[in-house]
């Protein structure tokens, strides 16, 4: 520690007074600081200005300190930059070097499958020699595997992208997630993320209403969950079922939350329809079986619009749309970690957020075409909460299998 601090001191020293300022003798406390901690901040991707304010001067001003202060605390912030790299992301060029030496990634995902298997070729195209394994399933069964394999000791998976959040909440507990704060990590509302980037946000999804433009029309289509207990909607509803799939549940605990019980039981009078999985409910939309649901994905919704599938999406002024986000999570003992920090560093660029077909948990990228950002509409936003409350889940888990009964009509992720 002595060399490290008599470096730092030294490095304090000549890149303030004689490398960047060679006409300021001596540099004000608050100058030498904004500079040493500005360059460190920007090796690491952050906004230097904002932190430093909040950090530093701030503190700074309240104490009065002197230029050797403004040493010794520069000295400290160039031992905090020097000490970070393992938390904050690297350049996608230095990450590609380390995975290069890798040549595999090993990526675990939730839901529909092809996404992500575009994604994957277009990764292996802009970096030659590293090739992406995908094992696609439910996130609820993907999860079971990978405890298996955490117990055995024989991990597989570098990184997982899932729906069940609470899965990174308790992987993080249990101390198997590593911190890794990729580029944009800033830009990232806090409720998408963990504070120490053991998991974050790769998309934001909601359960908006979808239906059938080709047998519903557009001012006939809800508005509120109320309007889904009309008769004309009879026998033509359709959602997952709540008992086996976290969104689903959350999405029928919203309404129940506003309405009561009362309104599950009015919903079942109405004959509804339970597929496992939201590709399979919002297929059968697109086909005609079912006219509408409230229990969609926006994001599989807009890629079958996108693929010239009827499908039309409407969000209530009325109602809080039911949001969550798609989280990512590398792990400690990840055989290919570097790998895995540039695939995350490069899905969470701007480039590829701006097409993946739903919100980007990015501040700075545009929403959808046709959409506001996300946190502009009326929003439930509280899926960290609802999700890692066992006993709550557990309770209701239990109590909308009455209503539904067990699966019977499984579906798939392709």
């Amino acid at each position: 520690m002595k060399s490290l601090l008599r470096n730092a001191f030294f490095r304090a020293d000549v890149s303030i007074d004689g490398m960047f300022s060679p006409k300021l003798s001596p540099a004000s406390p608050s100058t030498m600081l904004r500079r040493n901690f500005g360059i460190c901040l920007w090796s690491l991707g952050a906004s230097a200005d904002l932190k430093f304010k909040k950090w530093i001067l701030k503190p700074m001003a309240l104490t009065g300190a002197r230029r050797i202060a403004g040493r010794v605390a520069s000295a400290l912030v160039l031992i905090v930059c020097a000490t970070s790299n393992a938390a904050w992301g690297q350049s996608l060029d230095e990450l590609y070097a380390k995975a290069r030496n890798e040549k595999t990634l090993e990526l675990y995902t939730g839901g529909p499958v092809a996404p992500f298997e575009a994604a994957a070729k277009e990764f292996e195209q802009r970096y030659p020699g590293i090739h992406i394994t995908i094992t696609g399933g439910f996130s609820n069964v993907l999860d079971r595997k990978i405890d298996a394999q955490l117990a055995a000791k024989e991990l597989k998976v570098d990184l997982a992208m899932f729906q069940t959040l609470q899965d990174f909440v308790r992987w993080k507990k249990a101390g198997v997630l590593l911190n890794f704060k990729p580029a944009g990590f800033d830009e990232i509302d806090t409720s998408f993320k963990d504070e120490d980037g053991a998991y974050i946000a790769v998309q934001i999804n909601a359960q908006p209403y979808v239906y059938n433009p080709n047998l519903v029309r557009a001012e006939d289509a809800p508005r509120t969950a109320l309007d889904f207990l009309q008769p004309r909607f009879k026998d033509k509803l359709v959602a997952a079922y709540p008992s086996d799939d976290d969104v689903t549940l959350y999405t029928f605990y919203s309404v129940i939350k506003k309405y009561g019980w009362n309104y599950m039981d009015q919903y079942m009078a109405n004959q509804p329809t339970f597929i496992q999985g939201h590709l399979g409910v919002l297929r059968s939309i697109a086909k005609g079986d079912n006219l509408v649901t409230f229990d969609s994905v926006i994001s599989i919704a807009l890629t079958l619009k996108m693929q010239g599938e009827p499908q039309a999406i409407a969000i209530s002024d009325v109602d809080p749309l039911p949001i969550w986000p798609f989280v990512a999570g590398i792990f400690k003992s990840a055989p290919h970690p570097n790998a895995a920090k540039l695939f995350l560093t490069w899905y969470l660029g701007v480039d590829q957020q701006s097409r993946i077909g739903t919100w980007s948990p990015r501040a700075d990228v545009p929403p959808p075409s046709g959409l506001r950002p996300v946190l502009s509409y009326k929003v439930d936003n509280s899926y960290r909460e609802f999700i890692t409350n066992g006993p709550l889940l557990t309770k209701l888990r239990k109590r909308f299998e009455q209503y539904t009964g067990p699966v019977k009509n499984t579906g798939g992720v392709r």
